[in-house]
Protein backbone atom coordinates (compact mmCIF):
# COMPACT_ATOMS: atom_id res chain seq x y z
CA UNK A 1 0.00 0.00 0.00
CA UNK A 2 3.01 2.36 -0.16
CA UNK A 3 2.69 5.46 1.91
CA UNK A 4 -0.97 5.06 2.41
CA UNK A 5 -3.03 3.17 5.15
CA UNK A 6 -6.57 2.12 5.68
CA UNK A 7 -7.86 3.77 9.12
CA UNK A 8 -11.51 4.67 10.66
CA UNK A 9 -13.07 7.92 10.93
CA UNK A 10 -12.47 8.73 14.71
CA UNK A 11 -15.62 9.86 15.78
CA UNK A 12 -16.63 13.71 16.86
CA UNK A 13 -16.35 13.43 20.55
CA UNK A 14 -16.64 16.61 22.24
CA UNK A 15 -13.83 16.03 24.47
CA UNK A 16 -11.58 15.70 21.64
CA UNK A 17 -12.94 18.96 20.05
CA UNK A 18 -12.55 20.45 23.79
CA UNK A 19 -9.44 19.33 23.20
CA UNK A 20 -8.09 20.59 20.39
CA UNK A 21 -9.48 24.08 21.80
CA UNK A 22 -7.35 23.95 24.49
CA UNK A 23 -4.17 22.89 22.50
CA UNK A 24 -4.84 26.00 20.28
CA UNK A 25 -5.42 28.59 23.49
CA UNK A 26 -2.22 27.34 25.08
CA UNK A 27 -0.42 27.58 21.89
CA UNK A 28 -1.78 31.32 21.00
CA UNK A 29 -1.12 32.24 24.40
CA UNK A 30 2.42 30.96 23.86
CA UNK A 31 2.95 33.42 20.81
CA UNK A 32 1.38 36.37 22.45
CA UNK A 33 3.43 35.74 25.71
CA UNK A 34 6.78 35.32 23.99
CA UNK A 35 6.61 38.19 21.33
CA UNK A 36 5.86 40.47 24.83
CA UNK A 37 8.81 39.35 26.83
CA UNK A 38 11.71 41.93 26.54
CA UNK A 39 14.50 39.40 26.72
CA UNK A 40 13.00 37.68 23.99
CA UNK A 41 15.42 37.49 20.50
CA UNK A 42 13.23 35.47 18.13
CA UNK A 43 9.76 37.53 18.60
CA UNK A 44 8.71 37.38 15.26
CA UNK A 45 9.71 33.58 14.43
CA UNK A 46 7.73 32.62 17.43
CA UNK A 47 4.90 34.24 16.51
CA UNK A 48 4.58 33.23 13.66
CA UNK A 49 5.04 29.15 13.93
CA UNK A 50 3.51 29.42 17.88
CA UNK A 51 0.19 31.27 15.70
CA UNK A 52 0.20 29.24 12.75
CA UNK A 53 -0.13 26.05 15.16
CA UNK A 54 -2.79 27.49 17.12
CA UNK A 55 -5.22 28.46 14.16
CA UNK A 56 -4.22 24.79 12.92
CA UNK A 57 -6.10 23.74 15.72
CA UNK A 58 -8.69 25.84 15.82
CA UNK A 59 -9.96 24.71 12.82
CA UNK A 60 -9.26 21.27 13.53
CA UNK A 61 -11.75 21.73 15.91
CA UNK A 62 -14.48 23.43 13.70
CA UNK A 63 -13.59 20.94 11.14
CA UNK A 64 -14.41 17.76 13.84
CA UNK A 65 -17.78 19.87 14.98
CA UNK A 66 -18.86 19.55 11.36
CA UNK A 67 -17.84 15.66 10.95
CA UNK A 68 -15.54 17.21 8.03
CA UNK A 69 -12.83 14.90 7.61
CA UNK A 70 -9.62 16.94 7.72
CA UNK A 71 -7.24 14.14 6.78
CA UNK A 72 -5.78 13.33 3.77
CA UNK A 73 -6.63 10.82 1.70
CA UNK A 74 -8.34 9.38 -1.77
CA UNK A 75 -11.43 7.14 -1.83
CA UNK A 76 -10.29 3.51 -3.25
CA UNK A 77 -13.76 2.16 -3.89
CA UNK A 78 -15.95 3.14 -0.97
CA UNK A 79 -13.13 3.67 1.55
CA UNK A 80 -10.53 5.84 1.91
CA UNK A 81 -7.05 5.55 1.30
CA UNK A 82 -5.59 8.04 4.10
CA UNK A 83 -1.79 9.66 3.75
CA UNK A 84 0.80 8.74 5.72
CA UNK A 85 3.81 10.79 7.72
CA UNK A 86 7.33 10.04 7.56
CA UNK A 87 6.49 8.37 10.82
CA UNK A 88 3.67 6.26 10.43
CA UNK A 89 1.12 8.78 11.86
CA UNK A 90 -2.02 10.15 9.71
CA UNK A 91 -1.28 13.37 8.27
CA UNK A 92 -3.98 15.93 9.00
CA UNK A 93 -4.42 19.20 7.00
CA UNK A 94 -2.01 21.84 7.49
CA UNK A 95 -3.33 25.81 8.27
CA UNK A 96 -2.97 26.52 4.50
CA UNK A 97 -5.31 23.61 3.49
CA UNK A 98 -7.80 24.61 6.30
CA UNK A 99 -7.89 28.08 4.73
CA UNK A 100 -8.32 27.04 1.31
CA UNK A 101 -10.67 24.49 1.57
CA UNK A 102 -14.78 25.95 0.54
CA UNK A 103 -16.01 25.19 3.93
CA UNK A 104 -13.70 27.27 5.79
CA UNK A 105 -15.24 29.93 7.68
CA UNK A 106 -13.01 32.28 7.80
CA UNK A 107 -13.45 35.82 6.20
CA UNK A 108 -10.98 36.75 3.15
CA UNK A 109 -9.15 39.19 5.10
CA UNK A 110 -8.51 37.02 7.77
CA UNK A 111 -7.05 34.39 4.72
CA UNK A 112 -5.31 37.08 3.56
CA UNK A 113 -3.10 37.95 6.97
CA UNK A 114 -2.81 33.89 7.82
CA UNK A 115 -1.87 33.39 4.24
CA UNK A 116 0.84 36.38 4.59
CA UNK A 117 2.06 34.90 7.91
CA UNK A 118 2.98 31.41 6.27
CA UNK A 119 4.60 32.90 3.79
CA UNK A 120 6.20 35.16 5.66
CA UNK A 121 7.21 31.69 7.99
CA UNK A 122 8.98 30.36 5.09
CA UNK A 123 10.95 33.14 3.96
CA UNK A 124 12.40 33.63 7.96
CA UNK A 125 12.63 29.73 8.63
CA UNK A 126 16.65 29.91 7.40
CA UNK A 127 17.18 33.35 7.97
CA UNK A 128 17.35 36.25 10.88
CA UNK A 129 14.87 38.71 10.28
CA UNK A 130 16.27 41.16 12.65
CA UNK A 131 13.75 44.29 12.53
CA UNK A 132 10.63 42.55 11.78
CA UNK A 133 9.19 42.72 15.20
CA UNK A 134 8.52 45.86 14.54
CA UNK A 135 7.76 46.21 10.90
CA UNK A 136 5.07 43.55 11.00
CA UNK A 137 3.28 44.36 14.90
CA UNK A 138 0.24 45.40 12.88
CA UNK A 139 0.11 42.12 10.58
CA UNK A 140 0.79 40.16 14.28
CA UNK A 141 -1.97 42.25 15.88
CA UNK A 142 -4.33 41.37 14.03
CA UNK A 143 -3.66 37.74 13.93
CA UNK A 144 -4.17 37.73 17.41
CA UNK A 145 -7.38 39.30 17.16
CA UNK A 146 -8.86 37.75 14.36
CA UNK A 147 -7.80 34.57 16.40
CA UNK A 148 -9.93 35.65 19.49
CA UNK A 149 -12.79 36.68 17.16
CA UNK A 150 -13.09 33.41 15.51
CA UNK A 151 -12.24 31.30 18.52
CA UNK A 152 -15.63 32.70 20.16
CA UNK A 153 -17.31 32.94 16.93
CA UNK A 154 -17.04 29.07 16.43
CA UNK A 155 -16.80 27.67 19.91
CA UNK A 156 -18.51 30.03 22.37
CA UNK A 157 -17.75 32.90 24.76
CA UNK A 158 -16.37 31.08 27.51
CA UNK A 159 -13.03 30.33 25.07
CA UNK A 160 -12.26 34.06 24.70
CA UNK A 161 -8.90 35.40 25.24
CA UNK A 162 -10.18 38.94 26.84
CA UNK A 163 -9.34 38.80 29.82
CA UNK A 164 -5.69 37.87 28.89
CA UNK A 165 -5.18 41.29 27.66
CA UNK A 166 -2.32 43.45 29.38
CA UNK A 167 -0.56 46.48 28.23
CA UNK A 168 3.06 46.33 27.37
CA UNK A 169 5.44 48.92 29.97
CA UNK A 170 8.06 50.50 27.88
CA UNK A 171 11.69 51.19 29.72
CA UNK A 172 12.08 54.24 27.35
CA UNK A 173 9.81 57.28 26.51
CA UNK A 174 8.06 56.88 22.80
CA UNK A 175 9.50 59.69 20.68
CA UNK A 176 10.83 60.25 18.03
CA UNK A 177 14.64 59.09 18.85
CA UNK A 178 12.59 55.85 19.47
CA UNK A 179 11.32 56.06 16.38
CA UNK A 180 14.36 55.90 14.52
CA UNK A 181 15.50 53.41 16.21
CA UNK A 182 12.96 51.13 14.80
CA UNK A 183 13.51 52.33 11.76
CA UNK A 184 16.90 51.67 11.73
CA UNK A 185 16.51 48.45 12.76
CA UNK A 186 13.82 47.61 10.05
CA UNK A 187 17.27 48.07 7.52
CA UNK A 188 18.58 45.01 8.30
CA UNK A 189 15.35 43.27 6.86
CA UNK A 190 17.03 40.59 4.28
CA UNK A 191 16.01 42.06 0.65
CA UNK A 192 14.57 38.73 -0.31
CA UNK A 193 11.86 39.28 2.82
CA UNK A 194 11.06 42.87 1.71
CA UNK A 195 11.14 41.66 -1.65
CA UNK A 196 8.18 39.05 -0.44
CA UNK A 197 5.98 41.29 1.46
CA UNK A 198 5.95 44.41 -1.54
CA UNK A 199 4.94 41.20 -3.84
CA UNK A 200 2.46 40.43 -1.62
CA UNK A 201 0.48 43.36 -0.69
CA UNK A 202 0.88 44.32 -4.75
CA UNK A 203 -1.66 41.69 -5.34
CA UNK A 204 -3.94 42.79 -2.83
CA UNK A 205 -6.90 45.57 -3.36
CA UNK A 206 -6.68 48.64 -1.50
CA UNK A 207 -9.89 47.91 0.43
CA UNK A 208 -7.74 44.34 1.50
CA UNK A 209 -4.64 46.00 2.46
CA UNK A 210 -6.57 48.79 4.42
CA UNK A 211 -9.15 46.21 6.22
CA UNK A 212 -7.73 45.68 10.10
CA UNK A 213 -8.55 42.05 9.76
CA UNK A 214 -5.17 42.40 7.04
CA UNK A 215 -3.32 44.45 9.89
CA UNK A 216 -4.52 46.74 12.82
CA UNK A 217 -3.18 49.82 13.40
CA UNK A 218 -2.78 52.05 16.23
CA UNK A 219 -1.82 55.65 16.54
CA UNK A 220 -0.28 56.91 20.01
CA UNK A 221 -0.19 60.19 20.82
CA UNK A 222 0.51 62.13 24.66
CA UNK A 223 -2.10 63.67 26.07
CA UNK A 224 -1.58 65.75 29.14
CA UNK A 225 -4.01 65.04 32.09
CA UNK A 226 -7.27 67.28 32.54
CA UNK A 227 -9.39 65.77 34.88
CA UNK A 228 -8.74 63.06 38.44
CA UNK A 229 -8.29 60.32 37.49
CA UNK A 230 -7.21 60.54 33.63
CA UNK A 231 -3.36 60.49 34.26
CA UNK A 232 -4.20 56.76 36.09
CA UNK A 233 -4.18 55.30 32.67
CA UNK A 234 -1.94 54.43 30.14
CA UNK A 235 -4.31 54.41 27.36
CA UNK A 236 -7.39 57.09 26.89
CA UNK A 237 -9.81 55.79 24.63
CA UNK A 238 -11.69 58.76 22.51
CA UNK A 239 -14.75 59.00 20.02
CA UNK A 240 -13.65 58.66 16.54
CA UNK A 241 -16.45 60.99 15.69
CA UNK A 242 -14.83 63.77 18.15
CA UNK A 243 -13.25 67.08 17.46
CA UNK A 244 -10.11 65.89 19.37
CA UNK A 245 -9.58 62.63 17.27
CA UNK A 246 -10.05 64.58 14.17
CA UNK A 247 -7.80 66.97 15.32
CA UNK A 248 -5.12 63.80 15.29
CA UNK A 249 -5.79 62.59 12.66
CA UNK A 250 -5.18 65.56 10.74
CA UNK A 251 -0.97 65.81 12.44
CA UNK A 252 -1.05 62.16 11.83
CA UNK A 253 -1.75 62.42 8.07
CA UNK A 254 0.55 65.89 8.07
CA UNK A 255 3.52 63.84 9.27
CA UNK A 256 3.02 60.71 8.06
CA UNK A 257 6.13 59.28 5.83
CA UNK A 258 4.13 58.40 2.48
CA UNK A 259 5.05 55.92 0.37
CA UNK A 260 3.85 56.06 -3.21
CA UNK A 261 3.02 52.92 -5.32
CA UNK A 262 6.80 51.80 -6.01
CA UNK A 263 7.77 52.26 -10.34
CA UNK A 264 10.52 51.74 -13.00
CA UNK A 265 13.33 53.53 -13.56
CA UNK A 266 12.01 54.79 -16.65
CA UNK A 267 9.12 56.79 -14.78
CA UNK A 268 11.78 57.70 -12.50
CA UNK A 269 13.66 59.60 -15.34
CA UNK A 270 10.23 61.20 -16.32
CA UNK A 271 9.03 62.77 -13.03
CA UNK A 272 12.67 64.42 -13.08
CA UNK A 273 12.75 65.22 -16.75
CA UNK A 274 9.13 67.45 -15.27
CA UNK A 275 10.81 69.14 -12.98
CA UNK A 276 13.56 70.24 -15.54
CA UNK A 277 16.20 67.57 -14.75
CA UNK A 278 17.09 65.41 -17.51
CA UNK A 279 18.89 62.05 -16.85
CA UNK A 280 20.30 59.30 -18.91
CA UNK A 281 19.68 55.64 -17.33
CA UNK A 282 23.56 55.00 -16.89
CA UNK A 283 23.45 58.17 -15.31
CA UNK A 284 20.91 57.84 -13.07
CA UNK A 285 22.63 54.38 -12.54
CA UNK A 286 25.84 56.16 -11.41
CA UNK A 287 23.79 58.02 -9.15
CA UNK A 288 21.65 55.66 -7.19
CA UNK A 289 25.56 53.96 -6.28
CA UNK A 290 27.22 57.19 -5.29
CA UNK A 291 24.18 57.99 -2.92
CA UNK A 292 23.85 53.66 -1.84
CA UNK A 293 20.25 54.24 -3.03
CA UNK A 294 19.38 50.83 -3.14
CA UNK A 295 20.08 50.32 0.81
CA UNK A 296 16.84 49.23 2.33
CA UNK A 297 17.45 51.17 4.91
CA UNK A 298 17.34 54.09 3.30
CA UNK A 299 13.45 53.75 2.22
CA UNK A 300 14.08 54.79 -1.32
CA UNK A 301 13.04 51.43 -3.04
CA UNK A 302 12.43 47.96 -2.83
CA UNK A 303 12.96 44.67 -4.30
CA UNK A 304 10.06 42.79 -6.20
CA UNK A 305 11.25 39.80 -7.72
CA UNK A 306 13.84 40.03 -9.63
CA UNK A 307 13.81 43.91 -10.18
CA UNK A 308 14.34 47.03 -8.04
CA UNK A 309 11.22 50.03 -7.67
CA UNK A 310 11.63 52.96 -6.94
CA UNK A 311 9.59 55.33 -4.32
CA UNK A 312 8.47 58.97 -4.77
CA UNK A 313 11.02 60.12 -2.02
CA UNK A 314 14.02 58.94 -4.31
CA UNK A 315 12.74 61.40 -7.13
CA UNK A 316 12.26 64.17 -4.39
CA UNK A 317 15.58 63.02 -3.00
CA UNK A 318 17.50 63.75 -6.62
CA UNK A 319 15.74 66.58 -7.06
CA UNK A 320 17.22 68.28 -3.86
CA UNK A 321 20.90 67.04 -4.48
CA UNK A 322 20.84 68.19 -8.09
CA UNK A 323 19.06 71.31 -7.41
CA UNK A 324 17.65 71.28 -11.34
CA UNK A 325 20.35 70.19 -12.97
CA UNK A 326 23.09 67.76 -14.00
Amino acid sequence: MGSYIYYKMPRTTRSGKVDLIEKSREAMLSAVQIYNNPLTTFKSESFIVLSMIAWTYLLHAFYRSKSIDYRYYRMVGRRKRFDKNADGSIRYWELAECISREESPLDQNTKNNLKFLIGLRNQVEHKKATGLDSYMSARYQACALNYNFYLKKLHGERHGLDNYLALGLQFAELDFSQAKIIKDKEGLIPKQIISYISDFDSKLSVSEIKSERYAYRLLFTKVEAKRKGQADRVIEFIDPKSPLAKNISKEYWVLKEKKSKPFLVREVLAKLKKRGITLTTNKHSELWKKYDGKNPSKGYGVMVGSGWYWYQDWVDFLSRELKGGV
